[in-house]
């Protein structure tokens, strides 16, 4: 059986300037992480009104626990504050391409949107390596922006592997 192939990345248009605001607010929570050794990468959960209901950076050092990765955790805090599973009309905002375990939880928790910053072509699983988010045999398909301030998420991980190799 073949995989089938992924899904286009999503146009080039210039980010607004909210999602860039997003991404800064997810790049200030991923630097939460280093305080624990563990891998700077923030998320957040916005409303469609704009509020945070979530946030989230990796605590896998902190806590030994293979899950606690920013999306998953910016994930149950959202699902708690909001009471609800479902978390319909909400957008995901993390750093760095979820991985397959993120982006599977982001299809299963519903949200509309998933929004991050640099592209991960050795694990992304929201058009890099796989497309799990966008796959067609799953019923749920959230929209996807990425990209956003590319750069700025991007250095912050190469800054902290830098520091790590030496």
């Amino acid at each position: 059986m073949t995989r089938p192939s992924p899904a286009p990345r999503p146009s080039s248009s210039p980010p607004s300037t909210a999602e860039e605001a997003l991404l800064r607010a997810a790049l200030a929570e991923g630097r939460e992480a280093l305080a624990t050794g563990d891998v700077p990468v923030g998320a957040l959960v916005v409303t469609a009104a704009g509020d945070v209901v979530g946030r989230g950076h990796n605590a896998r050092e902190a806590t030994g626990d293979p899950t606690a990765h920013a999306e998953v955790l910016a994930l149950r805090e959202a699902a708690a504050a909001l009471g609800e599973w479902r978390l319909e009309g909400c957008t995901l905002v993390v750093t760095l391409e979820p991985c397959t375990m993120c982006a599977g939880a982001a299809v299963l928790a519903r949200v509309s949107r998933v929004l991050f910053g640099a592209w991960d072509p050795k694990a992304g699983a929201a058009g890099s390596l796989w497309d799990v988010v966008r796959d067609r045999r799953l019923n749920h398909r959230p929209e996807v922006v990425g990209g956003v301030l590319e750069d700025e998420c991007g250095e912050q991980l190469r800054a902290f592997f830098a520091a790590h190799r030496s």
